[in-house]
């Protein structure tokens, strides 16, 4: 199967001496702040302030400051801002650089933990690290998280992954990638589950078992959340109507496009449009 299909990130971590991905991210607006996506590489969420919502496949988890999300390899997992200032730092790479007996054991860390004073230094140490970027501060980073990771594999391993565990996980995954890009190129149209179960030759309830089981919501109700998120992308950066936005996304009633928009974004179409021009 190709390997650019839409959720699928591939990670190139060239740097030997710092095989590490480190983000920050900052937001206050209600609403997801990193789409749907999976990769090999772990990636951890560190909370520095505020609160957040992280959904690990069916998994939704509402982590605050001094919490820690973890999203093992092939995991699908996306981000939600839930109200007020957040900061998140993210760090992603890969268990083989770090350490190959580590890797060898496909550890399956804990998805979240809860008020961890070790984690918290180590994750604020690194945090502060990566702000101020002195020298040498990409060696600090990697020492921190190179006993970050260590802690968390004596104190948070859920599980060892048999290899073939990992195989089935990652296959499921490619699979329904087929879905996920199918959609993000036709969310215009009228998509019925139907059409999606015979994109991967499955019975209808076969498909959707497997679509929750793996995104955490119906694919109708994904469906509606890329039609949701494009209708933000477009009330902020285009001259155009509501209106003229629900049925351009692919909303044919606009008064339940208006109910979705604000249950989802806590906003009316309107408030978001008149909102992004202030700014």
């Amino acid at each position: 199967m190709a390997r650019n299909l839409a959720l699928y990130e591939k990670k190139i971590l060239k740097d030997q001496e710092f095989p590490i991905q480190l983000i920050v991210n900052k937001c206050d607006n209600k609403g997801r702040y990193f789409k749907v996506h999976w990769h090999e590489q772990i990636e951890l969420h560190y909370v520095v302030r505020g609160q957040t919502m992280i959904r690990l496949e069916q998994e939704e988890l509402k982590a605050k400051e001094g919490d820690l999300v973890i999203a093992n390899s092939n995991v699908l997992h996306e981000g939600y801002c839930v109200g007020g200032l957040m900061e998140i730092l993210v760090a992603i790479f890969d268990m083989e650089a770090f350490s190959k007996e580590f890797a060898d054991k496909n550890i399956i860390f804990c998805p979240i933990i809860s008020g961890d004073s070790e984690i918290s230094k180590l994750m604020l140490h690194i945090y502060e690290e990566y702000q101020k970027k002195e020298i040498g501060y990409r060696l600090v980073c990697k020492g921190e998280l190179l006993k970050l990771v260590t802690y968390l594999a004596r104190n948070n391993a859920l599980e060892m992954l048999s290899e073939e565990d990992g195989l089935r996980r990652r296959k499921k995954l490619e699979r329904l990638n087929t879905v996920y890009q199918y959609i993000e190129k036709h969310y215009t149209e009228v998509i019925t589950n139907r059409d999606l179960a015979d994109l991967v030759h499955l019975s209808e309830g076969r498909f959707c078992h497997i679509f929750k089981e793996s995104a955490g919501i119906s694919p109708l109700q994904y469906i509606n959340e890329v039609r949701l998120n494009k209708a933000m992308n477009l009330l902020k950066k285009e001259n155009f109507m509501a209106t003229e936005v629900a049925e351009a996304v692919g909303f044919s009633d606009y008064n339940n496009f208006g109910r979705m928009f604000r249950r989802y974004f806590g906003c009316t179409p309107l408030e978001a449009r008149k909102n992004s021009k202030i700014v």
